[in-house]
This record gives structure tokens, C-alpha cells and sequence, in this order.
């Protein structure tokens, strides 16, 4: 389990317009990364769009926001389309090694049922490459609003 201070593990995101990035190619700025289930979905779609409201804030801070599920790129390019999206989404459809890599993928129960699949999670990565905060169980609700506070303050520092 990943902990503030460990170094972000180097793993390669899949964008949605086909190109590929990785955490190390990210050092030397601020990266959110977020986990969430499914694009399109109640919960997903209000934490992007909160994410979203807040991308300018974010990047005038210094910090670049990245949304990782395992929805194709094509999936991704039609959420991002339909609500007008200003953060870039990753895809973790092939190899399931960006959710291993933090964690992520858990077994999770509804109605009984046991199935796999991702745990809505944050991890705020600094300049060095080393997690900075980590929230765990995210609640959509005033979630974008902490994690900016959170940028902001690890500017400051």
C-alpha cells in the first residue's frame, strides 16, 4: 500500500487522442491523479465536471489533473465531448498496471455480490515525484475543492 512520501510509482497513461505519458515524464510539475469507477456514470461524471470547473485553478497553481479508469479511449473522448471536459482522461484498459501499481483495484461487494473494480482514490504528486496526500474512499462532494487547497498549499511550502 502506497504511502505520503513513497515515490509515485512510473507508470505509462493511455490518452484518449492515442499518445502515451508516464509519471517520470511529469517531474517538474504537480500531478493529480485521480481513480474513479466509469465514465458517465452520477458520481464519475459530477467529480469530473467539479474537476473540471476548478482546471484553471489548477493549472495556475502548477498542477495537471488526470482521470484514470478503465474505459477505452474511445469511451473517454465521447465523456470528455458530451460535458465539455478541460481534464485529461487515461485509460487503464489493457493491463489493469496503473490501478495495481496505486492500489486501486479492490474487490468490492453490492447486494452481496463480489466483483472487482476501482476504488475512487486521489493521489497528489509533487515536483520530485513523491505523493504528497493520498485520499482514499473519495466522496465526490467538495473533493476537487480540498485537493486544489491541497495544490495550493504544497506551492507555498
Amino acid at each position: 500500500m502506497l504511502k505520503v512520501g513513497d515515490t509515485a510509482p512510473d507508470v505509462t497513461l493511455h490518452l484518449p487522442d492515442g499518445s502515451t505519458t508516464s509519471i517520470v515524464d511529469r517531474r517538474d510539475s504537480i500531478l493529480v491523479l485521480y481513480f474513479y469507477p466509469k465514465d458517465d456514470t452520477p458520481g464519475c461524471t459530477t467529480e469530473a465536471q467539479s474537476f473540471t470547473a476548478l482546471a484553471d485553478e489548477f493549472a495556475r497553481a502548477g498542477a495537471t489533473v488526470i482521470g484514470v479508469s478503465k474505459d477505452t479511449a474511445a469511451r473517454h473522448q465521447k465523456f470528455i465531448a458530451k460535458y465539455g471536459l478541460k481534464i485529461q482522461l487515461a485509460s487503464d484498459d489493457e493491463t489493469g498496471s496503473v490501478c495495481e501499481a496505486y492500489g486501486t483495484w479492490i474487490e468490492k461487494s453490492l447486494y452481496g455480490r463480489k466483483y472487482m473494480g476501482i476504488d475512487r482514490a486521489t493521489f497528489l504528486i509533487a515536483e520530485d515525484g513523491s505523493i504528497a496526500r493520498i485520499w482514499r474512499k473519495v466522496k465526490v462532494k467538495g473533493h476537487a475543492e480540498e485537493v486544489l487547497a491541497a495544490v495550493q498549499s504544497l506551492r507555498q511550502d
